[in-house]
């Protein structure tokens, strides 16, 4: 692949997972300019870079959904959870180009005018008859191969505002707002019922452009394996010259040799630092994921994001993405009752997801808590039985600890019915694996 080509699908796939929380934000937040500035000036660097590649369907997508946001940047369209949803959608057409970019080096043969006239209506204020139908499903999604393609480095409408996407500690000051509106704007989807709005709160602010982020650059693994291979080597050998010295009474080695052994020891931890990043990272897609649940499910969800500083070796952060992916979708199906349940037994109607990672011991730990209604335990032995893992009498000498176990058997489900969200009995079993 064109070393040029490589470079946009690594710097794109970073730019859609920021686009994809800043959206959000934006949803929650939509008189915040430095949020708008920050997704207008992603989309458009985007479509600039498609069309120096030449790549017009990409940049006719980008340059769409560029219309709505300058819209919103100067004031002339009002954000809404309705609007949002379609820059997401655009969002998502562009993920699956470029997917099928990155397995064959081309763009897929076929039409976005469908979603390019939603968008173009938006930004002009007309109203279009139906939202646009969602992309045709053989072209993989970019996230999926483009964590293929950065694994060598280390670096539709919907109600009232469905995000809140808070800072964890700092107090941010508060920002000018956007020069209202001048008229209201009809939006090109057509309002659907009501439904479910969710909240995010803990997860960092993405609109403010990071000063640590522009003084960075992508180094490939391999080096850095290479150069941690090297500092192994030299750590044996430090080891042996200090058994030598250890056996001889002659001490002029002495000093400068332990001098050498701090500094390999400071070497040794300073290439291991640089394996580490923050648990963040793998959480970065879960405010959207939630977002999208909440619509699907009708449900009122709040996604709390603590400790996102902790640190973690790459490599295990990217086992752990998709184990956390899946219980936070299992939280939020399985565990989080329904909205109208939820207020009958006295619960808030908002139900609580909440992810924390923290040090204790030596030791990282990352925790997944809801409030719903637990592990129903009559329906795992009733589909224990049913599946032929148990027999009734096998399941009354079980404890019930022993019995949860059976949620991680491949298959295993206890979703009445299979679901886009659950029922295939795959998640928890990707979980163990």
């Amino acid at each position: 692949m064109d070393d040029l080509l490589s470079e946009f699908l690594t710097e794109t796939s970073e730019s859609l997972s920021t686009l994809d929380s800043a959206l959000v934000n934006l949803e929650q937040n939509p008189n915040d300019p430095q949020i708008l500035g920050n997704i207008f000036r992603l989309v458009h660097t985007i479509k600039g870079t498609c069309g120096f590649l030449g790549l017009p369907r990409l940049e006719h997508v980008a340059h769409a959904g560029e219309n709505v946001l300058g819209k919103f940047r100067d004031g002339e369209l009002e954000v809404t959870p309705a609007a949002v949803t379609l820059i997401l959608q655009s969002i998502d057409r562009i993920k699956l180009i470029l997917g099928h970019l990155e397995q064959n080096e081309c763009e897929p043969e076929g039409s976005d005018e469908d979603l390019i006239a939603h968008l173009n209506a938006m930004a002009d204020g007309r109203p279009e008859g139906a939202p646009p139908p969602p992309p045709p499903p053989p072209m993989p999604t970019f996230e999926s191969v483009a964590e293929s393609a950065r694994a060598p480095e280390a670096a539709a409408a919907v109600p009232p505002p469905a995000f809140q996407v808070e800072p964890e500690t700092e107090d941010e000051p508060e920002p000018e707002p956007l020069p209202a509106p001048r008229a209201a704007v009809p939006v090109a989807a057509p309002q659907p019922p009501a439904v479910a709005a969710a909240v995010v709160t803990g997860a960092p602010l993405e609109a403010k452009e990071s000063a640590v982020a522009a003084q960075t650059i992508r180094v490939n693994v391999e080096l850095l394996e290479n150069l941690m291979t090297l500092v192994s080597e030299l750590v044996l050998t430090r080891n042996q010259l200090l058994q030598m010295v250890r056996g001889r009474d002659d001490s002029e080695f002495a000093t400068p040799l332990q001098r050498l052994s701090h500094i390999t020891t400071d070497l040794q931890e300073g290439v291991m630092k640089t394996r580490m990043q923050p648990i963040g990272n793998a959480w970065a897609k879960l405010p959207r994921i939630v977002r999208d649940l909440s619509v699907e499910m009708n449900k009122k969800i709040d996604l709390q994001m603590l400790g996102a500083e902790t640190e973690l070796d790459r490599q295990v952060l990217e086992l752990i993405k998709d184990p956390l992916t899946h219980m936070v979708r299992n939280s939020a199906d399985h565990g989080l009752e329904p909205t109208d349940e939820r207020k009958r037994i006295g619960k808030p109607e908002v139900g609580k997801i909440v992810l924390n990672a923290y040090h204790e011991g030596g030791h990282i730990i990352i925790e997944i808590s809801d409030d719903g209604r637990g592990l129903n335990l009559d329906r795992i032995k009733q589909k224990a039985v049913q599946n032929g893992i148990a027999s009734e009498s096998e399941l009354e000498t079980l404890t019930p600890q022993q019995i949860y176990q059976f949620i991680f058997k491949a298959g295993f489900s206890t979703a009445e019915k299979v679901t886009s969200v659950s029922g295939r009995g795959v998640g928890m079993d990707v979980v163990r694996t």
